[in-house]
């Protein structure tokens, strides 16, 4: 499986951001949840499919959160950039 991935440590406060070059799944998923999507097992996130971008997905409590992003096995190349908004909810 082909996809970007970035780690974060968040506070109940903060948004990721990810800016896309183009449409692609942007999940934001903790260490159990990676875990189970890195293994093809069915998991939970918060995200899902962008048609636009900046996408902003907050933080849904503190701790250490992973952001995937890829294109859902469909042939090409994803590009993307993550960063954090501090304190932006």
């Amino acid at each position: 499986m082909n996809y970007l991935h970035y780690e974060f440590d968040l506070d109940e406060n903060d948004v990721v951001e990810v800016i896309l070059e183009g449409r692609a799944n942007v999940r934001l998923l903790d260490d159990e949840n990676y875990e189970r999507y890195r293994n093809g097992e069915q998991h939970r996130y918060h995200g899902g499919f962008a048609k636009t971008s900046p996408v902003e997905i907050p933080a849904p409590r503190a701790g250490h959160w992973h952001i995937v992003v890829d294109l859902g096995g469909y042939a090409g190349t994803v590009r993307a950039t993550a960063n954090v908004l501090r304190g932006a909810t």
